[in-house]
């Protein structure tokens, strides 16, 4: 019966979409309807509101309606989606600024002249309102009121003209920043929490551990990752169009022909080129820098942009005169004094030391108030002229209305869909595919580009991304990243836009066409473009780096970066070092006889041993990667054999698993119906047969095992726990080898700081005497000089002494009387030990000449797990190595 309501379900919404009932309404409506259904048969007929469900039932699909509409508005942490107001503000405003027509005008005369020049405007402008409006109708209005005639007049082929500038309309769905992305960013950080814990669960069913390793977890995506992730994808998509305007005109002059500029290519031309073009590529490299280089976050950059759109808009309005530019002169040259204050000076309020602080505070805070008062100047004119801000506000509040209502429908919808064992059917129908992870995810994009002809793009990423994408994320086979999941999902939604009957850009169009052009003419022209976006949609599915490398360079990168010795590093980290101990073994170990060479005796015997050993370990590290290479080779070779029946076996252990739960939903249903005493016994029958037949299936999918599977099993798991151990055994090695130097580098480095302690611990002795001071004064003291050598290395000893001195004067009963002469002794030997410190200390830095060679040699390979992070270099290569996808699915 789950299935009937289920099929209740998919009916009631494809009727309530196709009879042009709103989505926000639609979606809620369709799951309320056949939940209430469902709950009302299960009540009548079984006695159970929730016999009728294959899991909970309708209270517990209430309960997790109101949690899914508390997550979305009060949640603090799940704050992805505050940045589509955002953005969508910064989208009305600038195409109420008519930004767009000055884009288009000016490119269209820079271009003409090329062959196809006035198409590959058209796609250069719309690549720019994708980055600053992203708003398709706009777009696509603005370029076939402005662009359509202009091309027609200088006869461009009808089906080329429309097709370019819907395509081009389309941009802004794909190149960031985009209301698109930020909507699947919130969805895949959904999908990926479900998908970690599936994976977990396979992980502990298979191999007993509760905890799974930190390798083997699924990334995660932000909007921030979906945005840089995009980038490159969309850029590609504008070259296709570009290479595509070309060749046609190129090979078919007469369909996109050169159209020359009348004028002259002065420097009014010029100016007037960087009037139309500076301002809106100022405010993209504004909001999507600051995201790139760290300086801000997703919903940060967002109000930067809505920010710099309504500076745009406030000298765009305003009529021209002398005055029109002075609050963007005003806005630019104070965010320039504040960039060059924050250089400067230390801006921090609460570290004002001195009067050059506070003039550089006192400075910053002027011009951040001169800031904030050229943007409110700009808003004021926003708001005067036409009433613009009003407008745009209002239109912003509907479209953030339109897509937060959509929300809390499509998981209100989710939720039923789940309630009727929906997901586990799809789960089913896609693992049980032949062909594995690859053929799961072109059947799901096959699926999305059907669903894109008939669909928005909001109600396919709120209702399908939610059901697929935690499948295809746990699937450790390809082991994809969410980011690459949805820029592909991504892509391919933009089709949906292109894609007759109810592409939403070809509707525009037709609406501001003129009657020269067909609607014929615009399905034929919007064909080949949606042929590039496939294009555009494989080289990006067969070179998932495209996509990846963005995001995994700037989080490797940024200020918050992981150190080397991140578990999730280990493997890309330990490629490219065995390949640097190939190259320089000769030179490695050159450096470490050469240290090895100098007389130590200086130092202590603690310090002495440990760095003395650490040059054995050093030399010991060639043979553990030895050890590694050939452990690793073996593993692989067999892996090579062991893959195709460990295959095998995933998928009827998977097969196994199904028919389990069928059972026990089975076994509840028959104890739950066998209570009732209405309950007839051709329906315990028609159970117990059904019980019976996935007994006998459980039992002879069990009879697939292969016999040898235990033994192959056995000795996969034995070479790869010798693989295991070989490398945390290389690990430990160059830890210990590289922390023993780090140390004794550190504790000479620090001679002149502990030298600074001897005076602060003499005149210690003068508070530790009978009558000078109370007590409890001097314990004071001594705590304010010990809390001052937690900051140093190697100064334990002295430590202990000062707080054996604290102690000698500080008791835990009342009538304690404070031993100043034990204080005193202690006192006396810490001196003692700082004198001994200082001196082996100022001895040794004869030494560091040569350590410090040592280390510049070594600290990039045996050291390069114990630095603080990765150098730029090594973080390109180490997001390069982790752009790829990697089977890990024989850890499962």
């Amino acid at each position: 019966m789950e299935l009937v309501f289920l099929a209740v379900l998919i009916l009631l919404m494809i009727v309530s979409l196709s009879s042009g009932f709103p989505v926000a309404f639609a979606l809620p409506g369709s799951a309320i309807g056949a939940i209430g259904l469902a709950a009302l048969c299960g009540y009548l007929f079984a006695g159970d509101a929730g016999a009728y469900f294959a899991q909970d039932g309708p209270v517990q699909w209430l309960t997790a309606g109101v949690t899914n509409f508390r997550s979305l508005y009060w949640e603090v942490e799940r704050d992805t989606l505050i940045a589509i107001p955002l953005f969508v503000f910064m989208g009305i405003m600038l195409q109420r600024s008519k930004v767009a027509e000055d884009l288009l005008v000016a490119m269209a005369q820079l271009f003409g002249p090329v062959p196809g020049g006035l198409g590959i405007s058209v796609v250069f402008v719309g690549a720019l309102l994708a980055a600053t409006t992203g708003i398709l109708g706009a777009t696509v209005i603005a370029m076939g009121l402005i662009s359509l005639p202009a091309m027609l007049r200088n006869n461009y082929s009808k089906p080329l003209a429309s097709g370019i500038i819907c395509a081009s309309g389309t941009l802004g769905q794909i190149i960031p920043p985009s209301i698109v992305l930020i909507i699947l960013a919130d969805q895949l950080a959904n999908a990926a929490d479900q998908a970690r814990t599936l994976r977990a669960a396979d992980y502990k069913e298979v191999t007993g551990e509760f905890s799974m390793p930190a390798a083997l977890d699924i990334t995660s995506a932000s909007a921030g990752d979906m945005f840089m992730g995009a980038l490159v994808p969309g850029l590609i998509l504008v070259g296709l169009y570009m290479l595509y305007i070309l060749v046609t005109a190129i090979l078919k002059p007469g369909t996109a022909p050169p159209v020359p500029y009348a004028g002259k290519y002065d420097r009014q031309f010029a100016f007037k080129i960087g009037i139309a073009l500076i301002p809106p590529l100022t405010l993209i490299f504004a909001v999507l820098g600051s995201i790139v280089t760290g300086i801000a976050t997703v919903n940060q950059a967002g109000a930067i942009g809505a920010a710099g759109a309504i500076v745009m808009g406030g000298y765009r309005l305003f009529e021209p005169n002398k005055h029109r530019y002075t609050p963007l002169i005003i806005t630019i040259g104070s965010a320039l004094i504040i960039l060059v204050l924050y250089k400067s000076f230390d801006l921090n309020i609460k570290n004002i030391r001195s009067q050059r602080d506070l003039i550089g505070v006192i400075l910053a805070a002027t011009a951040v108030l001169t800031f904030i008062g050229a943007i409110v100047w700009s808003g004021w004119r926003t708001f005067k002229i036409n009433d613009t801000l009003v407008g745009v506000m209002i239109d912003t509040a509907k479209t953030t209305s339109m897509v937060f209502i959509i929300l809390i429908g499509a998981a209100m919808l989710t939720a039923a869909f789940r309630g009727f064992g929906g997901e586990q059917l799809v789960r089913e129908f896609l693992t049980g595919l032949p062909g594995g992870f690859w053929t799961q995810f072109i059947v799901v994009m096959i699926v999305i580009f059907l669903l894109g002809f008939f669909l928005d793009f909001i109600e396919i990423a709120v209702v399908v991304v939610p059901i697929v994408a935690p499948i295809l994320l746990a699937d450790p086979t390809a082991n994809i990243t969410a980011v690459w999941l949805g820029v592909m999902i991504g892509l391919n939604i933009q089709t949906s836009f292109l894609t007759p009957p109810f592409g939403f850009a070809l509707f525009y169009l037709r609406g501001v066409a003129s009657t020269k052009v067909k609607t014929t003419h615009i399905y034929k022209g919007a064909v080949a473009f949606i042929g590039l976006q496939l294009v555009g949609l494989a080289i990006t599915g067969f070179f998932p780096g495209l996509v990846n490398y963005m995001p995994n360079r700037i989080f490797l990168t940024a200020e918050t970066a992981p150190p080397p010795v991140n578990p999730k590093l280990q493997f890309c980290i330990e490629n490219r070092v065995f390949s640097e101990y190939a190259n320089d073994e000769a030179s490695i170990r050159n450096s470490i006889a050469r240290v090895r060479s100098n007389d130590f005796s200086v130092l202590p015997d603690e310090y002495r041993q440990l760095l003395t050993a650490s040059f054995d370990l050093a030399e010991n590290t060639f043979d553990l990667v030895d050890q590694v290479n050939v452990v690793a080779a073996e593993l692989a070779a067999y892996s090579i054999e062991f893959k195709p029946l460990h295959a095998d076996m995933r998928e009827l252990r998977y097969k196994l698993k199904s028919i389990n739960k069928l059972l026990q939903t089975a076994r509840k249903k028959y104890d739950r119906i066998s209570r009732n005493p209405e309950t007839t016994r051709p329906q315990l029958d028609s159970l117990e047969v059904s019980i019976f037949r996935l007994e006998q299936e459980h039992e002879a999918a069990e009879q697939l095992i292969p016999s040898h599977w235990d033994d192959a099993s056995a000795t996969y798991k034995q070479l790869a726990t010798a693989e295991k151990s070989a490398r945390l055994a290389y690990r430990r090695n160059v830890d210990s080898a590289y922390q023993a130097l780090q140390n004794t580098l550190l504790v000479i480095g620090q001679g002149n700081d502990l030298a600074r302690f001897e005076t602060p611990l003499l005149d210690l002795g003068m508070y530790i005497e009978p009558g000078h001071i109370e007590a409890a004064a001097a314990i004071e003291k001594i705590k304010s000089v010990e809390s001052r050598l937690n900051e140093l290395a190697g100064v334990a000893e002295i430590k202990s002494k000062l707080s054996k001195s604290r102690r000698a004067l500080k008791g835990d009963s009342p009538d304690f009387t404070p031993d100043f002469n034990d204080a005193k002794e202690f006192h006396r030997e810490a001196i003692d030990l700082l004198n001994l410190e200082l001196d082996w200390r100022s001895r040794a830095t004869a030494l560091l000449d040569e350590l410090n060679q040592y280390d510049n040699a070594i600290k990039t390979t045996i050291g390069l797990r114990l630095q603080p992070r990765l150098t730029k270099s090594q973080a390109k290569d180490i997001a390069a190595c982790q752009s790829s996808h990697r089977d890990i699915s024989l850890n499962f």
